[in-house]
């Protein structure tokens, strides 16, 4: 008697966290980088209702979401003029150390230099390996060539090394706009094909009309499994009203 009420609560969970993951992505569409959130669904368990040779019915229990990690699908290029604002082009990531000390992965290419003359992350993140400016140096004289070597004023003060990792769509989110690697994507390894482009910025890869569309079906879809509910609570009244 009950089962339209849990298939229901069911597909009302499933929407919620799909709306929460189109939220996120609309939240995050000026983010540098930022890569958006995939959800699929999956039918729960089935049952058999009567013996399968007498045409017995499979009757479910709803729906949940799934979720299938993030698209890395490269987003545009948006030029700012920054010296320090570094997109790639291609596949792969900029390692950067976390305060914990590990290593993380990020395609956020906004740096800044801190007060030691490193340049670091708009968290405040170094790169891996650091990158350090000579004292007295200005932002406006730093050069970046497409392969990553930083010049100041002439003189090479080290390398930006992009990293890639076989699968991209495991890597397991730690917030800020950071990655780490785990066993499904595979450890980081230089990137191939992949070019720096200095003074501009990766854009998140959302699509906006996409989402908005999205948020709406998941509104109708969250409406649509409350009046299942509403419904069977009103059959399950008439059905006591009955006994009684």
């Amino acid at each position: 008697m009950l089962e339209g009420l849990y298939s229901g609560a069911a597909g009302m969970l499933a929407q919620q966290q799909r709306l929460d993951a189109l939220a996120n992505d609309i939240a995050n569409l000026s983010t540098p980088g930022y890569k958006h959130l995939r959800v699929g669904f999956r039918d729960l368990l089935y049952r058999q209702d009567g013996p399968a040779a007498l045409g017995g019915v499979e009757t479910g229990s709803g729906a949940a979401a799934v979720s299938s990690g993030r698209s890395f699908a490269p987003g545009a290029l948006r030029q700012t003029g920054e010296p320090l604002d570094i997109a790639i082009q291609g596949r792969g990531f900029f390692r950067v150390r976390r305060s914990d000390g590990t290593v993380a992965l990020t395609r956020d290419g906004s740096f800044k230099v801190d007060a030691r003359g490193e340049v670091v992350t708009a968290a405040g993140e170094p790169l891996v390996p650091p990158i350090r400016l000579p004292a007295g140096a200005h932002p406006q004289q730093v050069q970046v060539a497409t392969d990553g070597t930083v010049t100041v004023a002439g003189r090479r003060v080290g390398r930006i090394e992009v990293v890639d990792v076989p699968a991209p769509a495991e890597l397991r989110p730690v917030g800020d706009n950071l990655f780490v690697a785990t066993a499904a994507s595979g450890a980081p390894a230089p990137a191939r094909g992949a070019q720096l482009v200095q003074g501009a910025l990766e854009q998140a890869n959302v699509d906006l009309g996409e989402a908005m569309v999205g948020l709406i079906e998941a509104q109708r879809a969250y409406q649509l499994a409350s009046r299942v509910i509403q419904t069977h609570d009103q059959l399950l009244e008439i059905a006591n009203g009955v006994r009684k």
